[in-house]
Parts: C-alpha cells; sequence; structure tokens
C-alpha cells in the first residue's frame, strides 16, 4: 500500500480551520482511519434533498484514482448512490477512542479519530475493477473473507451498483490525551476528571444454524474473535 501520492487537505475544502492543531496532513493518518472504522457516511443530495447514508466501504491506496479509491456498493435500486456521479459528495468516518470526562460539561469531548473525503464518485463498470471492488468491502469487514466465499453470480452482480471516489481531497482530525479543563475548575478541585478509553470488541463466534457441524468456525474469523 503506498500513501505517498500526495499531502492530505490539498484544497481548501478540505483545509481544516476550526481545531486546526487536530489535523494532520500526512495520509498515512488517512490509511489508520479507513483501517480502524467499520462503518462510513455518505452525504448525497437526491431530488434537492441532502441524505447521509451508514454504509459499509472498502478502499484501495493504490486504487486507479487520485490519491487512492474509496469503494461504495449497493442496490441498483438506491437512488443515494444511482444519482451520486451526477455531482460531488461527502463521505465521513469517525472512531471512538475514548470519552474525555472534564470538570465542566462545556470541556467534556472525546478522543477520537475522523477523515472527510470530497469528490465527484464514478460509477464503475469494469468487470475486473467490480470485482476488486466487491472483494475489497468484503475483505474490510473480515479480513480474508473473499477467499473463502463462491463467486458472485450474474444476478448479484446486475443488482450491485459499485462507486469509486478519489482519495485524493480528504481531511483528518484527531484528539487525543486528557480533558482541558479551566485552571479556575482545577485549582477548586473537588470533581473528578479523567479518560475512559473505549474499544471494540468481538464476542465468541456462533455458526448459523443450518452450518453443518463439520465445517469448523475458519481461522480467518477466529481471528478476528481472539481465537
Amino acid at each position: 500500500m503506498s500513501t505517498q501520492q500526495n499531502p492530505l487537505s490539498p484544497t481548501l475544502r478540505t483545509t481544516i480551520a476550526r481545531g486546526r492543531a487536530r489535523a494532520r496532513t500526512d495520509r498515512k493518518d488517512l490509511a489508520d482511519v479507513l483501517g480502524a472504522a467499520r462503518v462510513c457516511h455518505l452525504g448525497v443530495v437526491v431530488d434537492g434533498t441532502v441524505r447521509v447514508l451508514p454504509t459499509v466501504f472498502g478502499f484501495d491506496f493504490n486504487g486507479p484514482d487520485r490519491g487512492g479509491t474509496l469503494y461504495l456498493h449497493g442496490s441498483v435500486a438506491a437512488r443515494s448512490l444511482v444519482d451520486a456521479p451526477a455531482a460531488d459528495v461527502c463521505v465521513t468516518m469517525t472512531v471512538v477512542d475514548g470519552l474525555v470526562l472534564a470538570r465542566s460539561a462545556f470541556n467534556h469531548s472525546m478522543n477520537y479519530r475522523s477523515a472527510v473525503i470530497l469528490g465527484r464518485p464514478r460509477l464503475v463498470n469494469d468487470e475486473t475493477e467490480r470485482l476488486r471492488a466487491l472483494d475489497a468491502i468484503v475483505d474490510h469487514v473480515v479480513e480474508g473473507r473473499s477467499a473463502h466465499l463462491r463467486p458472485h453470480s450474474k444476478k448479484e452482480l446486475a443488482a450491485t451498483v459499485v462507486l469509486a471516489l478519489p482519495l485524493h481531497e480528504a481531511s483528518v482530525k484527531v484528539r487525543e490525551g486528557d480533558p482541558v479543563d479551566d485552571a479556575r475548575d482545577v485549582e477548586v478541585g473537588g470533581v473528578w476528571a479523567g479518560v475512559v478509553p473505549l474499544q471494540e470488541r468481538a464476542g465468541p463466534v456462533r455458526s448459523a444454524v443450518d452450518v453443518d457441524p463439520a465445517v469448523a468456525v475458519p481461522e480467518h474469523v477466529r481471528a478476528i474473535a481472539g481465537g
């Protein structure tokens, strides 16, 4: 994976003005957020109305688009995806790493990593790229999963739209560390402040009721559940 094509925030639209100290300029930070986030939110205008939709995604920093490629998919009946190539869209993702509890409500916050990607998506029509994109989306959910699945059927492919969004125009913000309390609140004391770390944790794997008992849980699935 290459993340060195260009710096983050290469345009005015993705140059962070508010909270500038939390901005990241290294594209490796974008890779970190994309790798850690399970879900992104796609913002698109449909019939004059803004819609923000949660969806899974895949990405390839060596993809054919400028700065690499973010892949989205869905039903061919989804207007949000079918209409998206006609205008710019906004995709965001956030990873919450901790609850930041301050001595005042005003100074409460969260430790987080977030990314915003802007651009004009394209419809992926090339069959080879479509298959590669769908594998990337599945593998982002569970690494290595696509290699264990049957091939897509023609009916499934016909029912699926795939969009590719360049990763060129993107920004990343990160908050880390303790609460930032007013000096007076610290001096007065008497109120606890600190951070509650948050982590995603997988539970025990459960096989579907219709799985043959002779079929073992594959290693790539057991790996995400800690064995």
